[in-house]
């Protein structure tokens, strides 16, 4: 289609032809291209991969509890400072797209984690530095995306996940899959992602349709 747009164009250009027909001819919709999501199972394999007893993945650990429990984009995860954080109300502050704010509940698992890190982990980290970081990187500075992508992937690996179902909101896709999975309403997933539109928020349920298909193809005698 962009040869044909050329040609007409050039002739157009070239006054060979007094007008150019194809701007009258619409573009093709591309399919939306479905998120990739990883299993609960998966999950739970990535979540136990970090070894908590050292300071950096003790860290790590709660990041990873925390962007599965609130379904965060990783950029809103790693600017979150200490400020952003209620561990008695169990919520996040969030600053979205476009400078939005928004509360997510953190869930009781997440809470233990993020407090176990900030007795254990943080202050090895900081190593007397003051920072309002809450996750900050080993030079006690906030963390970059691309830093905390590459954490991802290596736990990915030790977690026995292909690295074909990976992306950096891999969490957060699984986070919005997984509550649709269990009954969650469409407008609350709406609004802890974030999303401005609920069509944004929609293509989850195609997700989540995909994989009740693929279970039922599995293990239903006739399928």
């Amino acid at each position: 289609l962009s040869a044909v747009r050329r040609f007409f164009q050039h002739l157009y250009r070239e006054k060979i032809r007094p007008d150019d027909p194809s701007a009258l001819l619409a573009s093709p919709k591309l399919p939306q291209r479905l998120p990739k999501d990883l299993s609960e199972a998966q999950v739970e394999r990535l979540l136990q991969a970090p070894l908590v007893e050292q300071p950096l993945e003790l860290r790590d650990k709660a990041m990873l509890e925390v962007l599965y429990a609130t379904g965060l984009r990783v950029s809103e995860l790693v600017g979150l400072t200490m400020s952003d954080i209620s561990l008695r109300q169990g919520v996040l502050r969030v600053i979205g797209k476009g400078n939005k704010e928004r509360l997510v509940p953190l869930g009781e698992e997440a809470v233990m984690w993020v407090e176990n890190y900030l007795e254990y982990g943080r202050p090895w980290l900081l190593n007397g530095v003051a920072s309002d970081v809450l996750f900050p990187s080993q030079r006690a500075q906030q963390m970059t995306r691309q830093t905390f992508w590459h954490r991802i992937k290596h736990y990915a690996v030790l977690a026995g996940i292909d690295s074909a179902k990976l992306s950096p909101h891999v969490l957060r896709h699984a986070f919005a899959t997984h509550l649709l999975n269990h009954g969650a309403d469409l407008r609350v997933v709406q609004m802890l992602l974030g999303h401005s539109d609920l069509s944004t928020t929609q293509i989850y349920t195609h997700v989540a349709t995909e994989r009740l298909r693929q279970l039922h193809q599995q293990h239903h005698p006739r399928a």
